[in-house]
């Protein structure tokens, strides 16, 4: 009976199941996400040019603050019948890749300062996201399917860059035809990026269970072993990396700069309703039933606070992660206690210095390979987002110009030259606002009775 009570458990989210069950399947969870918690943490350090103890620090933050985070959305703090932060749905909160260009941009800002513009940008974006919680209703309709699939179509082609040079071996480091082996565009790094590559792409389409849903961290695994073997790999950063420390708050400072607190806090609007999306398919997935408006406001007001205290703590901005909701609606446990002890795992990973600095000597290469697949998924959601929504001139024309637009002022170099600085941090450097921008006005302007007649 106990058996039959703990299995029952798994799939009731305040169940209580017994640990051998429940630590399983938190491991499958935690598996599933803390590559995607640390690469925005390694490209934005690299971006900014952090030290090795810098970059590890930041590391821990993105893997406490995604834990404590998540546990903040299954274990919410209020009144379960008023206002409470937390939605108490079966989801799990990570450091988001939708942030990444943006706060490459802003990483590299020539002041130096760029770790603590984004932070302080996060904590505005916090409040915005806030905001939108209390106002969900009303500022849902700004954002229908077609404006986020357009802002998350952006994000993945913006991202593909990204991934290309880290393949090639990272940019900024000197020719390979320089030094060799370690330099940009060796064909060591392409090797070991394609090794990686082609594990992912292997383990996603001829693969079911744990090794489909792990198939980022196997691929990292394997490209890790292949760049031993290439000599890729340098461990001088682990030695000096202590066994236990919580983040120091503050450890970074924080500047609230104009330019870079508004291209964030765009983004926060975006990824807040962009949020009730994973609220809805993790519900009508794994539960049957469309979210409650209580649910969902607590869960956006709760990702505003959580990013304001992550922002505390050094932690880059969150976002639900859409891999977890696979998970939760392929296996249909929705049990807190198995999301709660996965959040524990990656909370207590960013206590031990050790591990995040293990982490950092994963080479740029590997993580090129495993994450252009990251980034082509991104794509390809926004380009679903799009179809739900009939491809008449109207909608395309939305569409095709926020994304020319968006790539091609930032792609095209000095572009906005004869603009202030502020308008080329805010529009010059990431596609993202202004595809957002372009997309919400034409949709604003654009007369939709002119769609009806284009049929």
């Amino acid at each position: 009976m106990k058996q039959t009570s703990d299995s029952s458990a798994l799939f009731d989210f305040y169940g209580k199941p017994s640990f051998s069950q429940a630590f399983p399947l938190a491991l499958q969870h935690v598996v599933a996400a803390i590559v995607g918690c640390v690469t925005p943490a390694i490209i934005v350090s690299g971006a900014a040019g952090l030290s090795p103890a810098d970059k590890v620090f930041l590391i821990q933050a993105a893997l406490v603050v995604s834990g404590l985070s998540t546990l903040l959305q299954l274990f919410p703090i209020g009144n379960k019948n008023g206002i409470h932060i937390g939605s108490a749905l079966p989801v799990i909160m990570g450091i988001s890749f939708a942030y990444v260009p943006s706060m490459q941009a802003i990483a590299g800002h020539e002041s130096g300062l760029g770790i603590p513009m984004i932070l302080g940008a996060e904590i505005v974006g916090g409040i915005v996201a806030i905001l939108v919680g209390f106002s969900v209703k009303k500022i849902r309709k700004l954002f229908p399917p077609l404006i986020t699939g357009t802002v998350v179509f952006t994000i993945g082609l913006s991202l593909y860059p990204t991934a290309v040079n880290y393949m090639a071996g990272g940019a900024g480091k000197p020719l390979a035809s320089e030094i060799g082996k370690l330099g940009f565009g060796s064909w060591q790094n392409w090797t070991v990026a394609l090794i990686t590559l082609a594990v992912v792409t292997v383990l996603n389409h001829y693969t079911k269970g744990i090794l489909k849903l792990a198939s980022i961290l196997m691929g990292v695994i394997v490209g890790y072993i292949a760049a031993l073997c290439f000599g890729l790999v340098d461990f001088s950063g682990v030695a000096t990396a202590g066994l236990f420390q919580f983040p120091t708050p503050l450890h970074f400072g924080v500047i609230f700069e104009p330019s870079a607190c508004i291209a964030i806090g765009l983004l926060f609007a975006i990824n807040s309703i962009q949020a009730i999306g994973d609220f809805s398919a993790t519900t009508t997935g794994s539960m049957d039933r469309m979210p409650e408006d209580k649910e969902l406001q607590g869960g956006i007001i709760c990702y505003g606070i959580s990013n304001i205290v992550g922002a505390v703590l050094g932690g880059l901005p969150t976002a639900t992660y859409s891999q977890n909701v696979g998970i939760v609606v392929t296996t249909k446990v929705i049990n807190r206690i198995v999301l709660g002890s996965a959040a524990a795992i990656l909370l207590v990973a960013g206590l031990i210095p050790k591990f995040s600095a293990v982490l950092t000597t994963i080479p740029q290469c590997v993580l090129g390979g495993a994450t252009i697949s990251v980034f082509a998924s991104i794509a390809m959601t926004g380009i679903k987002l799009v179809m739900t929504e009939e491809m008449n001139y109207r909608n395309t024309s939305i569409v095709g110009l926020s994304v020319a637009l968006g790539m091609g002022v930032t792609q095209a170099a000095n572009s906005l030259a004869a603009f202030p600085d502020w308008a080329t941090t805010i529009f010059g450097k990431s596609p993202v606002v202004v595809a957002t921008c372009v997309a919400i006005l034409l949709n604003v302007i654009l007369p939709k009775e002119n769609a009806q007649k284009a049929k």
